[in-house]
């Protein structure tokens, strides 16, 4: 199964993009894991191995793909 990780900070820009993001993707298709980086940022190094430099942003089997700029990476640190 692929895998979709969608990560946020929870701003309101995150939230609707995250609703949108889980609307969009077919779940038989894909393992979805939605991460909040504000309050889970312990997982704020793995985001940035992967290439996301800002959130709302969703890693699609690898490939890092940036919807909106609700906050820089650097920002959540």
């Amino acid at each position: 199964m692929n895998k979709a990780t969608f990560y946020h900070a929870g701003c309101p820009v995150c939230i609707s993009a995250e609703q949108q993001v889980l609307e969009a993707l077919d779940k038989d298709r894909y393992q979805i894991e939605i991460v909040h980086l504000g309050e889970n940022s312990s997982r704020i190094s793995e985001a940035e191995q992967a290439g996301i430099k800002s959130v709302p942003a969703l890693l699609l089997n690898g490939a890092a793909f940036h919807i909106n700029f609700g906050a820089a990476i650097s920002d959540l640190k």
